[in-house]
C-alpha cells in the first residue's frame, strides 16, 4: 500500500489538489450558513408568512442550511436586495424580474408556477364594483385608477401597455392614478371607494387574488366585476444569485421541483391547492416582459 504522504506529494508535484465531495459541500455551507429568501408583497405580511412558513421548513431540510424568509415592503426591495447579493433566493413578478435583470442584478430564474390547468401564465384585469355603471374602460374618464406597484406586471406595466393601445394616457384620462402597493390593497381600495377601478392578477374564475382574499374573508367575489382582461402574461419566476456554487443552486432548484412530492402539504399551501408542480424556466421566457418594461419606461420619460 502506498504511503499517503507519497501520494499527496505526487499530487502536489503534478499541480493537483485532491478535494473530496463532502469537502465541497462543507465549503459552501461554511460560506452560506443562512439563505435569505424574499417574496414580493402579493398579500399582507402575515398572510405571506402563514403561506410560506411550512415551505421554508421544507427547504431547510432539503438544502441542508437555514433559510430565512423576508416579506419585502415592495417589489423594488427584492430587486435591490438581489442586486446587492443580500437576497439569495427571490420570488419576483415577471416585470420585477425583468427590471432586476435590466438594472444589472446577477440572477437566474430556475422555476416557475404552473396553474391548475397546466398553463404557465396569468392575466391582468381591471375590476370595478359589481353595482357600478361602468362596462368598459372608456366609461371611466375622470375617475380614479388604482394600480398596484410600479414594478408589478399585472398591476402596473401590462395595464399601462393596454391603456396605451386604447389611446388612453392615464394621467390625462383619469382624475387620479394611485399606486396601492399590493394586489390586496388594490382590491381593498376599490371596495372602500378610494378608487373607481383597480388592476389585479387573475388566473381563472376559480383562482385569482380576489378568490384567495375571499378564502381569507377579506373580500367577496360577488362585490366586483371584470371589465377588461389582458393577453396572457408568463408566470412569475423564482430566482437565485448567479454566483452561488453550482451544487447549492442544484439543491435549491431540485427542492423546488420535487416539493409537490416530498412535502405536498407545504406545496399546496402556497396556492391554496390550486397549482400544479413547479417547472423549470429560463430567462428567454421573460424577453417579452423586458420589452413591455422598456415601453413603460418610455411612457414615464414622456410624462404619461
Amino acid at each position: 500500500m502506498l504511503n499517503r504522504r507519497i501520494v499527496m506529494a505526487g499530487a502536489a508535484a503534478l499541480g493537483l489538489v485532491a478535494v473530496s465531495l463532502p469537502a465541497v459541500a462543507q465549503d459552501w455551507k461554511a460560506r452560506y450558513p443562512e439563505l435569505v429568501f424574499a417574496v414580493v408583497p402579493a398579500e399582507n405580511a402575515s398572510g405571506v408568512m402563514d403561506r410560506w412558513a411550512p415551505f421554508v421548513r421544507y427547504l431547510e431540510r432539503e438544502i441542508g442550511t437555514k433559510v430565512t424568509i423576508r416579506v419585502a415592503q415592495d417589489y423594488a426591495a427584492v430587486i435591490e436586495g438581489q442586486r446587492a447579493g443580500q437576497i439569495h433566493i427571490g420570488y419576483h413578478g415577471p416585470a420585477s424580474y425583468a427590471r432586476a435583470r435590466m438594472t444589472g442584478a446577477q440572477i437566474e430564474p430556475f422555476a416557475m408556477d404552473v396553474n391548475a390547468d397546466g398553463s404557465k401564465g396569468y392575466y391582468s384585469v381591471f375590476y370595478v364594483k359589481a353595482d357600478s355603471p361602468y362596462q368598459k374602460i372608456e366609461d371611466l374618464k375622470g375617475k380614479r385608477l388604482g394600480l398596484v406597484d410600479p414594478n408589478s406586471a399585472s398591476g402596473n406595466n401590462i395595464p399601462r401597455y393596454a391603456l396605451d393601445k386604447m389611446g388612453i394616457k392615464p394621467q390625462e384620462f383619469f382624475s387620479n392614478v394611485i399606486n396601492t402597493g399590493s394586489h390586496e390593497n388594490a382590491i381593498i381600495a376599490l371596495g372602500q371607494g378610494t378608487v373607481d377601478v383597480a388592476t389585479n392578477w387573475w388566473n381563472s374564475e376559480a383562482d385569482s387574488n380576489l378568490t384567495r382574499m375571499a378564502t381569507k374573508n377579506m373580500a367577496k367575489v360577488s362585490d366586483f366585476r371584470i371589465i377588461f382582461r389582458s393577453d396572457l402574461i408568463v408566470n412569475s419566476p423564482y430566482t437565485y444569485l448567479s454566483n452561488m456554487p453550482q451544487d447549492l443552486k442544484d439543491r435549491i432548484r431540485n427542492a423546488w421541483l420535487q416539493a409537490s412530492v416530498k412535502d405536498k402539504e407545504a406545496f399546496d399551501r402556497l396556492s391554496d391547492g390550486k397549482n400544479m408542480p413547479f417547472e423549470i424556466v429560463t430567462h428567454e421566457a421573460y424577453l417579452p416582459i423586458i420589452e413591455v418594461n422598456q415601453f413603460v419606461d418610455r411612457l414615464r420619460r414622456q410624462g404619461s
